[in-house]
């Protein structure tokens, strides 16, 4: 069983990125995976502004992504690329956070003009922090996500599908990673 951080870069509290993230959540933990959920946007203003590394909230995160074999990386996209907020985390963690772990970057916005905001502005940066695999990420469109009145999430069929099969195969990427590492 792997842990799996998984990483909202949403600023706001009630987005579909989020929800998103919850909902993918799940299907990890049917996977046998541990999850730990992380919302960046809970993490201290003045710590992320602040670029205060020492910020306990700053240590705490760091250590989360120390501790995981995986990360799920998830923003709405803003102006072509992922959030600010979550640049400003990005920025604070050590250079080499990601070294070692399988990663599944995700994003959600409006229009298919962003669909490539995945490859061209978040992708980068996490081959930049040292992710050792980078699976193949997804872009949902918002039209696809809808909020229910009890709070929970409907996706769309066609995209539901499309998410499922790129969970899958980071679960699959993270139980094979023990194997990859004894074989050398």
């Amino acid at each position: 069983m792997a842990t799996v951080l998984s990483v909202s870069g949403s600023p706001s509290a009630s987005s579909r990125t989020n929800r998103l993230l919850r909902h993918l959540d799940e299907r990890l933990v049917a996977h046998g995976h541990h999850v730990v959920p992380l919302d960046v946007r809970t993490v201290p203003a003045e710590a992320l502004l602040g670029a205060d590394f020492r910020h306990p909230a700053i240590v705490e995160v760091t250590e989360l992504f120390a501790r995981a074999d995986g990360v799920v990386v998830g923003s709405p996209v803003y102006k072509a690329a992922y959030s600010g907020v979550l640049k400003a985390l990005l920025d604070l963690l050590p250079q080499y956070a990601l070294s070692g772990k399988t990663v599944l970057p995700l994003a959600t916005g409006g229009s298919l003009a962003h669909v490539l905001a995945i490859d061209y502005a978040l992708r980068p940066v996490l081959t930049s922090m040292g992710a050792a695999h980078i699976v193949q990420g997804w872009f949902t469109l918002d039209k696809d996500l809808t909020v229910d009145d009890d709070g929970s999430l409907t996706v769309a069929p066609a995209a539901e599908e499309a998410l499922a099969r790129v969970v899958d195969q980071f679960s699959a990427a993270l139980g094979s990673a023990p194997l990859l590492a004894a074989a050398s």
